[in-house]
């Protein structure tokens, strides 16, 4: 319920404002503080990141992202120009882990835009038949 002091807010983009790690309401304030560590409000509009619990689906959708890319790009530098194996280890691998880390924030913040606009809630289960009884 909105009172009449309360301003409304646009329905920003989640991407916009996912990826440049913003709050997902006003779009202005940081979301995150320190590397991955969530704000507890946005110092800005004054939104509580309660709701938000991105959980590992950052990291997964981080590792899934580059490790696909990462295998594509993998596999036309062996077929292409065939580095001995050190190369791999010394570059290619590194690169793929580097680019995992870089991407984790972008993607949680992404994350818990998405949460907001589509009001994510912890599951609330109860009982509607005789299962157990």
């Amino acid at each position: 319920m909105t009172s009449p002091h309360t301003p409304e807010w646009p329905r920003l983009s989640t991407l916009s404002t996912g990826l440049r790690c913003r709050c997902p309401r006003c779009g202005q304030g940081p979301l995150l503080k320190g590397f991955l560590t969530i704000r507890d409000r946005c110092p800005v509009c004054d939104l509580d990141y309660g709701f938000a619990e991105p959980a590992d689906g950052p990291a997964f959708f981080a590792m899934s992202a580059i490790g696909v890319l990462g295998m594509l790009a993998f596999m036309a530098f062996e077929f292409t120009v065939q580095p001995p194996i050190w190369v791999h280890f010394a570059v290619t691998f590194p690169l793929i882990a580097a680019a995992c880390v870089l991407v984790l924030r972008p993607f949680k913040g992404w994350l818990v835009s998405e949460q907001w606009i589509h009001r994510a809630a912890p599951p609330e289960w109860e009982s509607v038949g005789k299962h157990g009884d």
